[in-house]
């Protein structure tokens, strides 16, 4: 398909451009615009570049259609297919002209103020980044970094490196700074390196959770993303999110704690009750693939951040056991509860998942060892406080004990009845 563009030449800065990448987005893409175009933000304040990447459902003639009847400055871009929707959005970040970009997919769409109170936020706290609440429909969504609305935050003061979308306001200053865009190469998460590094570069982030700004929606017809490609396509965005990560964050405590993301968010789905339902040779490929990470980038001080059954788990991938971690997840699928095992003067909470203490097999004890807090039966295991011995009072020193029996022979003195 030849590349081409239908709509106005746009006059002015706007506030927001809103980028829309599209690829069979027949029929979400029809409330998806029209939820750009409902904003209260104003027409005038805002526009619309929509890329069709290829499509042959008819979204490339609705997309010229809407154009050309919307109130909303509105350029279309139709490309041939990239395959990912990072060539669109890249080539809709090229076209934009305002203050802040939002990334919007075609089968989501915005709640009406949406774009209104991001900017405020951002203009008002001078942020670069804002997250607006998200609710999914027919899906999960987010939800750890919407407890409240956040002025100013940071990715070690929140949970926001929990959602990497790239479905957030951002100041096209920063992207343009730093001369970010989405890589081509990968064909899923790509929009996580984008985003977290935007959190990292840019000069503070809001968190809007006060309203709900961001609709997600679950396709039945299985074309999104997200529900799309092969299990190898997560091992190269979980590669790339974690070379990311070393690269903007020298080794220690800051790397261990961002790391912690791709470890649990990326990798270990890959470990769950799921696996125990593929074929055996795809179970070796996947640990296969997870090893080259695990050597590079788990260490100590990231394990101490998970809860036992996933710090196992990632041991055990690390250590290429399959059968060990087969029946770790076994035992974690049947939902059976691990003893609590306390040992030494601290009293120090294990939790005894199989393998515990057998030296054939020879998982460290560190693997089981509470670290951070954990509901087991009902109960909540914290981890232990260091042993600390109660502090001795000093003896007192000859020159004190004479003063205190001179002052103990005046008071027999002066009450010699008492005495």
């Amino acid at each position: 398909m030849k590349e081409y563009e239908t709509g106005p030449e746009p006059v002015g800065v706007p506030d927001v451009s809103v980028v829309i990448g599209a690829f069979e987005g027949m029929p979400y893409l029809i409330k998806c615009l029209e939820s750009v175009e409902a904003q209260t933000l104003g027409a005038e304040r805002m526009e619309i570049l929509a890329i069709n990447d290829g499509s042959t459902d008819g979204t490339g003639a609705y997309l010229d259609d809407f154009a050309a009847k919307s109130k909303v400055p509105m350029r279309v871009v139709h490309q041939a297919n990239s395959g990912g929707p990072a060539s669109p959005r890249n080539r809709g970040l090229e076209l934009a002209r305002g203050r802040f970009v939002f990334f919007l997919d075609a089968d989501d769409y915005l709640g009406e103020e949406a774009l209104e109170r991001m900017v405020d936020m951002a203009d008002r706290n001078k942020t670069d980044v804002v997250l607006g609440k998200i609710e999914g429909l027919g899906r999960s969504a987010p939800k750890s970094m919407f407890g409240r609305t956040e002025q100013r935050t940071d990715i070690f003061s929140s949970r926001i490196m929990y959602t990497l979308s790239a479905e957030k306001l951002f100041r096209r200053e920063l992207l343009e700074k730093y001369s970010m865009r989405f890589d081509e190469d990968l064909y899923t998460g790509e929009d996580q390196q984008f985003t977290l590094e935007a959190y990292v570069r840019g000069a503070g982030v809001s968190v809007e959770a006060d309203y709900v700004c961001l609709y997600i929606i679950r396709r039945d017809d299985g074309k999104h993303i997200t529900q799309s490609g092969g299990y190898d396509l997560r091992f190269d965005s979980a590669r790339a999110l974690m070379d990311l990560i070393a690269e903007l964050f020298p080794e220690g405590e800051k790397r261990d704690h961002v790391m912690i993301r791709p470890f649990v968010i990326t990798l270990l789905p890959h470990f769950d009750h799921r696996m125990l339902k593929l074929p055996e040779a795809t179970r070796r490929d996947k640990i296969a693939l997870a090893k080259p990470l695990m050597e590079k980038y788990w260490t100590p001080g990231a394990a101490r951040r998970l809860k036992v059954p996933e710090r196992l788990r990632m041991h055990l991938v690390a250590e290429g056991k399959l059968e060990e971690l087969q029946e770790v997840i076994a035992f974690i699928r049947d939902k059976k509860e691990p003893e609590i095992v306390r040992k030494g003067r601290e009293n120090t909470p294990y939790l005894a998942y199989p393998y515990f203490g057998d030296e054939s097999v020879g998982v460290p004890d560190e693997m089981y060892k509470v670290t951070v807090a954990e509901t087991v039966g009902g109960k909540r295991v914290v981890a232990a406080k260091p042993f600390r011995p109660a502090p001795q009072k000093p003896k007192p020193t000859f020159a004190r004990r004479v003063v205190r029996k001179l002052r103990r022979m005046l008071r027999e003195m002066r009450n010699p009845a008492r005495a």
